[in-house]
């Protein structure tokens, strides 16, 4: 069973702000160096060692700003309202945060998770989808366990689930670029007392 951001039990979990603060991932992640707490970088650092030669986790965002993050929740919800028009507010909220996290328990927000994929001497790898496909435009594709796409994009998931989860992060099982450490939902699902980070601002 898929657990959502917006599962109560999510907003359930303490937040025992750790005080790590944010760094910038170095050039070895990718052109964006994005900015995450220092203990996921540490992790990332991790996962990369763990990759095959020539293969290199690519990090497209990191921190988000609480605006930005209220920003992208109302664009989906704007695209799922013109795809769904007869849906209720529950209903929306429901659809809206299977893939774009309610502010108050957003992993982005806090520091903790990471947009990502993988890539190597050609360019990105094949993953299925491109990273933020939505559930509408990818017919569920972007799923992590979506069985619509190739045997090469499945063994390139496994792959990128092999090092990040050996890592330590968790993955956001409707998005398979998107991986955590220290937020809420990867105290839930790692059974841990308190999420070490809460929202930061860069």
């Amino acid at each position: 069973m898929v657990i959502l951001l917006s599962d109560p039990r999510v907003l359930a979990v303490p937040v025992r702000e750790a005080g790590v603060p944010l760094v910038r991932l170095g050039a070895e992640f990718g052109p964006a160096r994005a900015r995450v707490r220092a203990d996921l970088a540490e992790r990332l650092g991790w996962a990369r060692a763990a990759l095959p030669a020539g293969v290199f986790p690519r990090v497209v965002e990191g921190h988000r700003e609480v605006a930005r993050q209220r920003q992208i929740i109302e664009m989906y919800e704007a695209q799922v309202r013109s795809a769904r028009p007869a849906v209720d507010e529950a209903g929306l909220h429901h659809l809206v945060s299977r893939f774009v996290a309610p502010v108050e328990v957003a992993p982005h927000v806090a520091g903790a998770a990471v947009d990502l994929t993988l890539s190597g001497p050609d360019g990105d790898l094949d993953m299925g989808t491109p990273i933020d496909a939505t559930p509408e435009e990818s017919d569920g594709a972007c799923y992590f366990a979506a069985q619509n796409i190739s045997p090469q994009a499945r063994a390139n998931r496994m792959l990128l689930s092999r090092v990040l989860g050996g890592a330590g992060l968790v993955n956001y099982p409707t998005e398979w670029w998107h991986w955590s450490y220290g937020d809420r939902y990867w105290a839930l699902m790692t059974g841990a007392p308190a999420s070490l980070h809460g929202p930061v601002a860069a």
